[in-house]
């Protein structure tokens, strides 16, 4: 693979996006109790103890979790390749307060929170140890600029205490 373009195709089409990701997870209950307990996910469709898939707003799915082939597993040790996080975009920074509120409340630790300019974001774990990203964009017109009008994105530390106030 490269990261050139085939010749004589264009760039992805602009609409296109991840419709969904798909989790292998250990223990299905306890997958379903963060993403759906925790974090308020509503279950859409559930496959025994094999499979569930989650959305909000009434989606079909935006995230499976599933045991056929790591039922009772363990982690990927570091070092190996996979997936590094799965984010979650909020539609406000009220919102993602509301998200932060639940972690607190459910005792879950937070790996970071950072400011990136263009969005503001929480770092933490699940209960398989996958990577999960909570976030909300920041409109565009207020995204920060280069001066050649180029995208300028940051990593700096979130205040939580003022994203709580957000809600």
């Amino acid at each position: 693979m490269t990261d050139v373009p085939m010749p004589g195709f264009g760039p992805i089409h602009p609409g296109a996006t991840i419709g969904h990701v798909h989790l292998k997870v250990a223990d299905l209950e306890r997958a379903l109790g963060f993403y759906c307990g925790v974090l308020g996910f509503d279950l859409m469709q559930r496959f025994g103890a094999q499979a569930a898939f989650v959305s909000a707003g009434g989606y079909h799915h935006q995230i499976g979790l599933n045991t056929w082939e790591s039922l009772g597993g363990r982690p990927p040790a570091p070092g190996t390749t996979g997936l590094y996080h799965t984010a979650v975009l909020y539609p406000t920074r009220a919102a993602l307060a509301d998200a932060l509120r639940r972690l607190i409340a459910a005792g879950i630790a937070l790996d970071g929170a950072s400011d990136h300019g263009v969005s503001e974001a929480l770092y933490l774990r699940d209960p398989d140890e996958n990577g999960v990203e909570l976030y909300w964009d920041r409109p565009r017109d207020v995204w920060p600029r280069d001066a050649a009008g180029g995208l300028a994105m940051h990593t700096r530390r979130l205040d939580l205490e003022d994203l709580l106030r957000a809600g």
